[in-house]
């Protein structure tokens, strides 16, 4: 038995549109970018089912494209969108438990455990295996939350273009385990995360280019979270990857002596009071999303060569495609497929 994986699909909140739209519906080589993730969980066997949250209207005009239609066999749900990602999760969690009604249910008992992955709506470059690989890794664990990291080496392909340009210019968190950066992957069980509402202020935060938003989630997470001792160890984190963007790769290394992934997963265990982990995978498409206009140009540009380069590298870190249960052709809106 499989279990649901989740789309985040909204537009509302902390959501960044590109070009003036929501960048999920934008198509990359003539096909949506949220199109192409639901596409590619029908090969994921560890996923019986798929949800979509965002404008339910506009992802079912998507969806009801005969061709896509034709390529999707696992029961396929869209529901409608809330008022942030917070509420995105936390509600389509409640409406994809066994036996909710439309408007979902309040977990109890055996449903605590209930668990599902989220993935956000625009990964062009995300392979059957790499989803596949993170779910094991992350059930072998058997704790509450797992997030996924990439290498640095599963990203060089993206950093050189075919085309005019110098590829994508990917940022990496600097830790004694290496250079390491964020996937878009979240294995859960979010009624066993006790302070679930905290993953909003991060997501709110998430650029940490920006310094007003390295300064916002610092604020939070002094006045309101963790205390000096937790603000002291997000700071270096962040002070090393500041010296690595302005190319000090040596200040960089030695300030992120300190900072290990595990030392990490028992910061963020004790901040969200469950238990946490990192699955760090050599394949990395899932860590490629698009956030700024000059993004998604290289990835339109591009697509076809890094697409291959993407394929080759989870075929041969990873194995091959894993053959995924066949099921139903169905887009519902609030209720589940059948």
């Amino acid at each position: 038995m499989g279990i649901p994986a989740i789309v985040m699909a909204g537009d509302r909140g902390a959501a960044k549109a590109v070009y003036g739209q929501s960048k999920v519906y934008l198509e990359v080589a003539g096909v949506p970018m949220v199109a192409r993730i639901v596409i590619t969980l029908q090969q994921v066997a560890e996923v019986d089912c798929v949800w979509i949250v965002g404008d339910s209207d506009r992802l079912k005009a998507v969806f009801d494209a005969p061709n896509l239609r034709d390529q999707i066999h696992k029961p396929l749900t869209i529901t409608e969108q809330h008022a942030n990602l917070y509420e995105n999760a936390w509600e389509t969690f409640r409406r994809a438990l066994p036996g909710a009604p439309p408007e979902g249910k309040t977990p109890e008992g055996d449903e605590l455990d209930f668990e599902v992955v989220y993935l956000s709506g625009d990964l062009p470059f995300a392979t059957p295996q790499e989803i596949s690989f993170f779910i094991n890794e992350g059930n072998s664990f058997g704790c509450d939350y797992v997030l996924g990291m990439v290498t640095e080496g599963s990203l060089e392909a993206y950093r050189r273009a075919e085309t005019e340009g110098p590829g994508l210019d990917v940022a990496f968190f600097n830790l004694r385990d290496g250079r390491l950066r964020q996937s878009n992957l979240h294995l859960a069980k979010p009624a066993r995360i006790l302070n679930r509402g905290y993953v909003q202020d991060m997501y709110r935060y998430r650029h940490m280019r920006e310094f007003s938003n390295m300064v916002g989630l610092g604020s939070i997470l002094l006045f309101e979270k963790g205390g000096l001792a937790i603000v002291f160890f997000y700071l270096i984190m962040h002070l090393g990857g500041l010296a690595d963007r302005w190319g000090w790769k040596r200040i960089a290394h030695w300030i992120s002596r300190g900072i290990s992934l595990r030392r990490n997963e028992r910061e963020i265990s004790k901040l969200l009071d469950c238990r946490f982990r990192f699955v760090v995978s050599e394949v990395g498409g899932c860590a490629i999303d698009v956030d700024t206009e000059e993004e998604y140009d290289q990835v339109q540009a591009n697509f076809e060569i890094w697409t291959q380069r993407e394929n080759a590298r989870a075929s041969a870190m990873l194995g091959s495609i894993p053959q995924a249960a066949l099921g139903s052709n169905v887009v519902s809106d609030g209720s589940q497929g059948t």
